[in-house]
């Protein structure tokens, strides 16, 4: 038996020893889970927190699309909230969802339903409980707008019911612990007009196919907009559009878009990534903040 696995509580879901991430990731980078645990539900993952010792790190993903995992691997337990947690149910004036289901998947049942106020979603790549960690948005909405309640899992396996006002919305920021796990989201969904809503989607997958790289590997915009200004103007600005280290790019269509041109690694992502911010630091006087999340540690270990 793997080490780790031994001095972990017993689960209904599954324990995978040393599993590759890379799969998982839209960049296709990145190094292995020392443990990936799949919970069986809601009521498993809390058992899985509650029992579980507590010199052990926990790092939670979800379709990894906003996700830059190092080559060196997440140590500890990596937790994959999959099909298990994708549910997706409507009440009156509102739909309540679990936070693996995809934004798009939301979005697509919402119109069927004649739900309103959430085409937003089909823009954002990702799922519920990533939207909700970092209060996603785009096209003009964001999940602070539309958000009743969150549900989250503390890190002692209690469970939260958070109010929108409770969650401490910020841009692409929440207030909440990062060691809580958002498992469920119930969101405003009025009544509106099914077509008007598919119009309204349809303009987002038009915009979206004219302006990004949505068919190449990334993991979308990869630096918060600054206040007052945009990042692809920066780092246009600074001269880094088409710029590349090995198969790492910044893409010539969005440059606020690092892409995987072939053969990649997670480290060649993260240099091209700080050279971009170096680069819009000296010729603009900004500092850029990475918006795609960056997990593990480098090939090597915590020190390289």
């Amino acid at each position: 038996m793997h080490a780790l696995i031994d001095r972990l509580p017993a689960v209904r879901g599954g324990y995978r020893a040393d599993v590759p991430l890379a799969k998982y990731t839209w960049l296709r980078v990145g190094g292995a889970a020392e443990v990936l645990f799949e919970p069986a539900d809601r009521d498993d993952l809390a058992h899985f927190i509650a029992g579980k010792p507590t010199d052990v790190p926990v790092t939670v993903i979800g379709v990894a699309s906003n996700l830059l995992v190092r080559d060196g691997g997440i140590p500890g337990v990596t937790i994959r909230l999959g099909r298990a947690f994708s549910a997706i149910d409507f009440g009156d004036g509102e739909l309540r969802v679990e936070a693996g289901a995809l934004d798009i998947e939301v979005a697509r049942a919402a119109q069927r339903a004649g739900r309103g106020g959430l085409a937003f979603l089909s823009g954002i790549p990702g799922t519920i409980g990533g939207a909700l960690r970092m209060n996603a948005g785009a096209y003009g909405s964001e999940i602070a707008d539309v958000l009743v309640e969150a549900e989250a899992i503390d890190d002692r396996g209690e469970r939260h019911h958070l109010t929108a006002a409770q969650m401490g919305f910020g841009y692409r920021h929440v207030g909440v612990s990062r060691a809580w796990i958002f498992t469920a989201a119930t969101l405003a969904a009025p009544a509106a007009d099914p077509a008007a809503i598919k119009a309204r989607m349809d303009e987002i997958q038009v915009a979206r196919e004219a302006s990004q790289p949505i068919r190449a590997r990334t993991s979308g915009s990869t630096f918060a907009n600054p206040p007052g200004d945009t990042a692809w103007r920066l780092i246009d600005q600074a001269g880094c559009r088409g710029l590349r280290r090995g198969d790492a790019q910044v893409s010539e269509k969005h440059c606020n878009f690092l892409i995987n041109t072939g053969a990649a690694t997670a480290a060649d992502m993260e240099a091209l990534g700080e050279e971009v911010r170096a680069k819009v630091r000296a010729a603009c006087g900004v500092e850029l903040t990475w918006e795609v999340q960056r997990v593990g540690v480098p090939l090597g270990g915590p020190d390289g």
